[in-house]
């Protein structure tokens, strides 16, 4: 069986950001919160098949992988 490949999607708001990772293969993820003052929060998620919906619902844009996982490593 083929691994999933994650997905990243970004929302700017004023003052902050927020970055989500989402393994479609088994709906866990990673929630990135960067504050304006460099601070980052990270939270495992767990999720489920209407992930993808509530993303574009709530005005969630696909994003570079490289850009989540450079902020992770800060994190």
């Amino acid at each position: 069986m083929a691994k999933a490949i994650s997905q990243y999607f970004k929302r700017i708001f004023e003052d902050y950001q927020v970055l989500v990772m989402v393994n479609p293969g088994d709906w866990t993820g990673i929630e990135l919160i960067v504050h304006p003052d460099g601070k980052i929060e990270k939270t495992e998620i767990e999720a489920d098949e209407e992930i993808f919906d509530d993303l574009k619902e709530d005005e969630f844009q696909p994003c570079s992988p490289l850009e989540f996982q450079l902020l992770l490593s800060k994190a």
